[in-house]
């Protein structure tokens, strides 16, 4: 039976998805956001129905988190949500849903839809995947001045092979720098290159970087 994962704060909608679905698929169900990804890991579902409205976390972020994570990339993720418009509707499938339905649900349109994306499983995309995640990281190198400089930075977004940060510092292209993971322990990453950089206004740019050696711990494995 294959698993599906319903990620929704309505413990009443919930429960309804049971009632309709469980004679068909594996519910696996969760009423707090922060831990749809961990359970989605886990699990492994099939599939994952996701609301827009939640408390303390944003819908379009968890969706955005679930289609573009090397690990959950592959799963279908249909939103469910009371919000209508074809601007939300949309924005969701920018952001990579494989389907969407408005609040009360057409469970008979869903189930349709179910076994559709179950035929065609998204494939991974060719580019690495990029995940929007905003990590402290100390960086050490040489300045567009010559000068050894080490600056402060936070990522906008994480690969497996390097980052894209936003700092003050004026590092040089094709420079290393030495990367840490900022806080108490401050721990070794490795080295990286810069290959990008541009003016974010009279203070802050921003850097691509591109790890050259890596030895250290890093968020994505």
């Amino acid at each position: 039976m294959e698993k599906l994962l319903v990620v929704d704060d309505d413990a009443a909608l919930r429960r309804l998805m049971r009632l309709e679905l469980s004679d068909t698929y594996e519910i696996i169900d969760s009423g707090e956001p922060e831990h749809g990804l961990a359970i989605a890991l886990e699990s492994r579902p099939d599939a994952i129905l996701l609301d827009l409205r939640m408390p303390k976390y944003s819908g379009y972020e968890l969706l955005q988190t679930f289609t573009s994570f090397s690990h959950t990339q592959r799963i279908p993720v249909i939103v469910v949500s009371g919000e209508a418009g074809s601007q939300t509707k949309g924005h969701c499938k920018q952001l990579g849903a494989a389907g969407y339905f408005e609040k009360p649900i057409d469970f008979d349109a869903l189930r349709v839809c179910l076994r559709k994306v179950a035929k065609h499983r998204q494939d991974p995309p060719r580019s690495e995947v990029r995940v929007r995640l905003r990590v402290s990281l100390k960086l050490r190198g040489i300045s567009a001045n010559g000068v050894q400089i080490e600056e402060l930075a936070t990522t906008e977004n994480v690969s497996m092979s390097g980052f894209l940060c936003v700092c003050t510092g004026a590092f040089a292209i094709n420079s290393n720098l030495a990367v840490f993971l900022a806080g108490s322990d401050e721990k070794y990453v490795g080295k990286a290159r810069v290959v990008h950089s541009d003016s974010q206004g009279p203070k802050l740019r921003h850097y691509g970087c591109v790890f050259t050696e890596k030895i250290g711990p890093w968020v994505l494995q």
